[in-house]
């Protein structure tokens, strides 16, 4: 009987590789079959860290949501009172929308996944919740959950258009809801 082999990267790598799947194939093609092969790992591997494809789902996700957290922890302007928050938060869409695309489409499509699929809402409540948080010690609760849904509709717009990103627009309308 062979010996396991010890591999304590190999949950990271399915979640790495049904990201790329996912980002490939769209979650249409997210199966624990698709995720081993792009993982190079046994089929079994997929099914004994995520015994569901929910919880595949919800690992890839968790890590997705990371993101547009980084572009948020890399400033700290949402913290700094002074800063001009609509003129921040739109540039902050703006940093996380350049280039290539395929990143925050990701983070969208398994975000909307979270319509049809329960075990995601938690984790997409995250998102909202992790973005509302900084915005609320600017602004107040109210008015902090409301740009989240802005932010959201923006970046939603642009990815479905294929629109580019206007950060004019984006820190105009901002700072209406700011007021």
């Amino acid at each position: 009987m062979a010996a396991r082999r010890y591999d304590p990267e190999r949950r990271q790598r399915i979640i790495d590789a049904a990201i790329r799947v996912v980002g490939a194939k769209g979650l249409a093609g997210l199966s624990h079959r698709t995720v081993a092969a792009e993982a190079d790992v046994p089929l079994g591997s997929t099914t004994y860290h995520f015994k569901t494809l929910d919880e595949l789902m919800v690992a890839a996700l968790r890590q997705a949501n990371e993101g547009f957290a980084k572009v948020i922890a890399a400033h700290g302007a949402l913290e700094d009172p002074r800063a001009d928050l609509a003129g921040e938060l739109a540039g902050l869409m703006g940093e996380w929308l350049a280039g290539d695309r395929t990143g925050v489409e990701l983070e969208y499509e398994l975000y909307l996944a979270a319509l049809r699929r329960p075990a995601l809402r938690p984790v997409a409540a995250e998102w909202v919740q992790d973005l509302a948080e900084p915005l609320a010690r600017r602004t107040d609760p109210v008015t902090a959950r409301a740009l989240v849904a802005l932010v959201d509709g923006i970046c939603l717009q642009v990815l479905l258009t294929g629109a580019s990103y206007d950060e004019g627009y984006a820190r105009e309308v901002l700072g209406r809801v700011i007021g």
